[in-house]
C-alpha cells in the first residue's frame, strides 16, 4: 500500500512541540476534586492499552503515561482518520499534606481514576482548650 502525501503532518508536529502541555491537556483531560479525606482525578484515556498505564511519582511530581497503538490493517484506505496514536503523557505537582505512598488507581471504560488521601498530619483536627482553675477573687484590705 502506497503511503499518502500529509502536508499538515510536518505542521501537526511543530505545532505539537510548541503547544506541547496545551495538547497533552487536550489529549488527556482530567477532573479533580476532593471529597472528605482525599482527592479523586479522573483522566479521560480512552483507547489506550490498559498494559500501557503507567502511574508515578517523584518527589512531588506526579506523571500519567499511556500509549494509543495505532490500528494495521491490511488494504485499509482511511477516510478520516482523527484519533490520535503514539505515547502521552501528563505531570501534575501536587502539594504537600497528601499521602504519595497511599495513592490508587483504576481503569474503568477508558477513564483513568486516581484516588490520593490526605496525610494524617494534614486532616484537620480539633483542639482541645484548657481551662484554668476556678477564677480566684482578690481582696483589698483597707
Amino acid at each position: 500500500m502506497a503511503t499518502r502525501f500529509d502536508p499538515f503532518q510536518e505542521m501537526d508536529r511543530l505545532m505539537t512541540q510548541v503547544l506541547g502541555a496545551d495538547r497533552a491537556a487536550a489529549q488527556m483531560p482530567l477532573d479533580l476534586y476532593r471529597s472528605g479525606d482525599h482527592y479523586v482525578a479522573h483522566v479521560d484515556l480512552p483507547g489506550a492499552d490498559p498494559g500501557s498505564i503507567d502511574v508515578n511519582v517523584d518527589d512531588r511530581t506526579l506523571t500519567i503515561r499511556a500509549q494509543r497503538t495505532p490500528r494495521s490493517e491490511e488494504g485499509v484506505q482511511y477516510l478520516a482518520k482523527e484519533r490520535p496514536t503514539g505515547t502521552y503523557a501528563r505531570q501534575l505537582t501536587v502539594g504537600r499534606g497528601l499521602n504519595l505512598d497511599a495513592i490508587s488507581a483504576s481503569y474503568t471504560d477508558g477513564v483513568l481514576t486516581l484516588t490520593i488521601p490526605v496525610a494524617e498530619e494534614a486532616k484537620p483536627r480539633r483542639i482541645e482548650v484548657q481551662t484554668g482553675s476556678a477564677p480566684t477573687s482578690i481582696e483589698a484590705s483597707a
